[in-house]
């Protein structure tokens, strides 16, 4: 068998365990949910077997359209809004000692604020609109994508810092070519962690004052006593942040594509 045969099959194989990895837990689970919830009575615990058969009843594709697409919309402008200032931010303190010496101070004094507790102040000077929610999703986000920004860019390797200077390479050449590159897997550390307070945030200020999205519907759900609706509505936020885990792993490769090749190339080394 010639190494170009055994190559491919190795990468199926190698395919196959890790979906197997990935599915057994999440198949386990919903197989116990199942047996523990069958034949159930209890009106606020309903048989997963009725959760599913409600759900295609309850979130159709006009639903989709009206709640799921304004919560996605949301949930995307605060994070992005997150992710610019956050990593602007985190690259400026983190290149200067000074700056992050006098920050440092009222940066902690900020993040250790909870979020959800800005929201009825953030609803006096953004109103109730989208863009209160926005800002709600921005402003928790940001602490994760700055302090893994700052990390990331104090980390680099003073050898290359001193090779570019002495080579020239200074102001925007530098930070491109550099300091982002060589800060990058720690940025992609704090934006997936931030992706998941979003998705946090987004129901919490979706539950506040909204006409429309996943939270808004879910807590409807649950005031007019609509049981296994209320249950679907969180079925779909978990599966909305599965997809979104997918996606961003799916990037992260193949933006740090590098970083990943050089990890996998030590580890055989060794």
């Amino acid at each position: 068998m010639t190494q170009q045969s055994v190559t491919p099959r190795r990468g199926w194989e190698r395919l196959l365990v890790r979906a197997v990895f990935v599915l057994a837990l999440p198949a386990l689970l919903v197989a116990l949910w199942w047996l523990a919830s069958d034949g159930s009575t209890n009106v606020f615990w309903p048989p997963l077997r009725t959760i599913v058969k409600t759900f295609p009843d309850v979130w159709t594709r006009e639903r989709l359209r009206s709640d799921v697409w304004p919560s996605l919309w949301r949930l995307a402008c605060g994070y992005l809004l997150a992710a610019v200032v956050g990593i602007a931010l985190g690259t400026l303190i983190g290149s200067y000692r000074r700056v992050r010496a006098f920050c440092e101070p009222v940066l902690e004094f900020l993040r250790a604020v909870p979020p959800p507790v800005l929201v009825p102040v953030i609803m006096l000077f953004a109103g109730i609109g989208d863009s209160m929610k926005i800002v709600v999703i921005a402003s928790g986000c940001v602490w994760p994508v700055l302090l893994n920004t700052v990390e990331g860019v104090r980390a680099v390797d003073p050898v290359m810092t001193e090779t570019a200077r002495s080579y020239g390479i200074t102001g925007p050449a530098r930070l491109g070519y550099l300091v982002l590159p060589a800060a990058s897997p720690q940025i992609f550390a704090g934006l997936r962690q931030a992706l998941s307070i979003g998705i946090i945030l987004m129901v919490i200020s979706e539950m506040f004052a909204a006409s429309d999205g996943i939270g808004f519907t879910v807590v409807q759900f649950q005031r007019s006593f609509a049981i296994p609706d209320m249950w679907t509505g969180i079925l779909v936020l978990g599966l909305l942040g599965f997809v979104l885990s997918v996606v961003f792993q799916l990037v992260e490769r193949r933006v740090l594509g590098w970083y990943h090749g050089l990890r996998a190339s030590t580890r055989r080394s060794r």
